[in-house]
This record gives structure tokens, sequence and C-alpha cells, in this order.
């Protein structure tokens, strides 16, 4: 029997994902059409044996969140549960804190993955490949190759060519180490906790050593507890026979930030060929005019006079109007859309409405198309004191008015501009 783990963090991450975080937790941001969440447990469910998912974050239980897990566990047929921390303890921390839960029923072995990827999930293969390389006992990370330059960003394995022994491990290095880098998705069996456990009691000693002055026992207790996978533990494993690497060919991503977000979308709707042909829409008699991947809910009105594509999200409700145009971005629940507006390498938020003739247009943030192993830059909002030029964002119930442009800006929720704007928080 297997489960799967997905760490889904807490409100005080994702702060690069605002002001689209405000409205709904990152991980239930749509992606592709549906919540970035589900194609994690839509890739879990294809496993086969697979019998429990398990969600751990330290997000205080909400109306959006037992909604998802409702629906979820209605459409899989599986038992979606949401485990949720007393405080933020990392990546080893929280599975370690839950050990109980995941151990439950016996499982031979489980998959952590965090919510903030997007991949092809090759969770079969990872399966396969543990049985095929190292001990039963063994413990599977997947790695895929960044450029030289990006790889320092990310935890960089060394690996014996031969076995795909993990000999070394460095979480985001200052100097070149290794250009396989993780993904951020694993595969272990119960013993991990063994070795989470160690260092679990190493801390508790270190504390006796050097505590705080004036700490709290419960912050103390919070402090040992905080484990972090990558620096703690694949650190120490590697080297040791018991840390592998499975190295994917298939698309692979972080979404830290909105403009993430679109590049993740493109990634996802270009998959659906395969895993959900029926979520693209196609062009048709009376229908808009389709270039490219699209997703268009089936509750959105669009004008047939409309352009939509390539890589563009319609979410449910939306109206688009006569002659719109729209390419690259994601448009989520409720927008209006109005005659002849064009929206561009744009997220437009909840219930937010662009005028007629308006033009809202943002800088795409994608990988460099001349490298095949770059990877998307988790750029800082701001750089040299400026707006760092991205994808634009508008947030919840914002309206632009007719024949105003809006440029590589970012609107925060319930603003009525009267102006236009270019590469601009508009407070």
């Amino acid at each position: 029997m297997l489960k799967a783990v997905i760490l889904i963090g807490g409100p005080q991450k994702g702060t690069r994902f605002r002001p689209l975080s405000f409205e709904v937790p990152k991980p239930l941001f749509p992606v592709a059409g549906v919540p970035m969440l589900q194609q994690h447990i839509e890739a879990c469910v294809k496993v086969p044996n697979l019998k429990e998912i398990l969600l751990i974050g330290f997000y205080q239980p909400n109306e959006e969140l037992n909604r998802f897990l409702f629906n979820a566990q209605q459409e899989f047929k599986m038992s979606i549960r949401y485990l949720q921390e007393y405080a933020a303890l990392s990546t080893g921390g929280g599975i370690y804190h839950f050990r109980d839960q995941i151990l439950s029923g016996s499982p031979e072995a489980f998959f952590v993955m965090n919510a903030d990827v997007c991949s092809a999930f090759p969770l079969t293969e990872m399966l396969s490949f543990q049985k095929e390389h190292g001990e039963p006992n063994s413990f599977v990370i997947l790695g895929t190759t960044a450029n030289r330059t990006q790889s320092l960003n990310y935890g960089c394995i060394v690996e014996n060519e031969n076995t795909n022994e993990v000999l070394h491990y460095v979480e985001k290095p200052s100097t070149f180490v290794s250009d396989i880098i993780n993904c951020g998705i694993y595969l272990f069996n119960p013993e991990i906790f063994q070795h989470i456990g160690a260092v679990f009691q190493k801390n508790q000693q270190d504390m006796l050593l050097y505590p705080y002055d004036g700490e709290e026992p419960t912050n103390g207790w919070h402090r040992a507890e905080v484990i972090r996978l990558e620096q703690d533990i694949f650190t120490a494993l590697a080297g040791q026979g018991k840390l592998y690497v499975y190295k994917t060919l298939g698309f692979w991503s972080q979404i830290k930030s909105a403009g993430s977000a679109i590049y993740a979308s493109r990634l996802y709707l270009n998959q659906y060929h395969t895993s959900h042909p029926e979520r693209l829409a196609s062009n048709k008699e009376g229908g808009p005019k389709i270039s490219g991947n699209v997703y268009i809910h089936p509750t959105a009105n669009i004008d047939p006079t409309s352009m939509l594509g390539p890589n563009v999200s319609i979410g449910t409700g939306v109206t688009i109007g006569a002659g719109v145009r729209v390419r690259e971005s994601i448009i989520l629940h409720g927008a209006n859309l109005q005659d002849h507006c064009c929206v561009l390498n744009s997220i437009v938020g909840w219930e937010s409405t662009i005028g007629k003739w308006a033009r809202v247009e943002g800088t795409p943030s994608d990988p460099n198309p001349n490298d095949p192993f770059a990877k998307i830059d988790s750029e800082t909002l701001f750089r040299d004191g400026k707006l760092t030029p991205s994808i634009t964002i508008l947030g919840c119930n914002v309206t632009i008015p007719s024949e105003v442009i809006i440029l590589n800006s970012i609107v925060l929720p319930h603003k009525d501009l009267n102006r236009g704007f270019k590469n601009q928080i508009i407070l």
C-alpha cells in the first residue's frame, strides 16, 4: 500500500504570489483551469495501490480549502485529508510531526511533493526506478537538469553516473556544484523517520546546550521540530548508499510568483493533449477564434468575434465581449472583458472589469527558449529600486476604465482606476 503527502505551506509563504494569494490560498490558485493542487492529486490517483493523500500545512481551515477537499474526495473516490501544523515546521518537520498519520495502515512507501511545483509527476516511473536501483529501503529524489547559472538557485545533486546514487547534496550553493537539481518530489519508505528523528533528537540536545534567553518551552519545542529535508536530511544521507536520484526528461517548473503561474499554465495546457484533451477548446462554428492551447470553463460567456490564445485559461462565469483579444493570460472567476479590450501576459483577478478598448499588458518572464535546460527565474519584486518588469496582475474587483492602458503593473484588490499606469504597484 502507498500514500502521498503534499506539503502546502501556509499564509506566511507565497508572498511573491500577492495580491492573488489575498483571495485564495496559493495551492488552490487555478492553473490551466483547475486548482494547482489538483494537478498533484490527479497524478497520485493514477498510481496503482495508492490509497490516501495527506495535505500538510499551516493554513487555518477555511471555506475554500474545505470545499476543495470535499469535491476532490467526491471526484477521485479517495481519502484526501488535511493535517494542520501548529506552526511552520518546514519540509521535514511537518511529515515527522504527523508520522503516525502517514504510517497508519502500514504503507510500504509514500511520496512527498511540494505544492508549488509544476510537473508531469512521473510517480510510477519513480517507483519502478526504486525497485531497479539501490536497496529496498532506499529513498528517491526526482531530479532534472538546469543550466550552470540557474542551478545555484536550487538544491544541487552530485550523482554516481553508473548507479544514480546521490554522492553529494548542497542546497543553493554559492558556487557551481552540479547541473542536476532537486525537483521537490520524493519517494520515501518508513525508514526515513529514523533519520528525521535523529535530527530532532540532536535539535533537542542543542536546545539544552544553547538555549535562547527567556524562550518559552513551547517555542523551544517548535525550534526542535523545524527540520528541513534538504539541508538536514539529504546532506547527511548523501554518499551513504541510501539516497538516489531519478532524472526526469519531462517538464518541471516552480510556481513561486504570479508570472510563473502563467508559464506553468502553458506547460499543463500542453500536457492536456495527452492527459485531458477534453479540457482544450477548439475552433467551432459560432464560437471564438482559438489559437493554440486554451481552456474555457463551460460557464463562461464568450463572444464569437473574440480571439483567445495561445496559453489562455478562462475561469467560471467570465464574460468576454466582441473583438476581445486575450493571449498568454489567466482570466479568473467572474471577470468581465468588455468589447475590443486587449489582455496580454496578464492575470485578471476575480470579478474584475476591463473597459472597452482598454489594454492590459505585462512582460513575460519565460525561460530562455534557446537554452533547453533553462528554468524560469523567480524574480524579486524590485530591482535597483524599481519594479521588475513582469506580468500585469489585477487583484480582485479591479475596474479598468475604457481606453486606459496598464503596462507591467500590479493593481491591488478593489481599485477603480481613472488613468493608465506603467511599471507601478497601485495600492
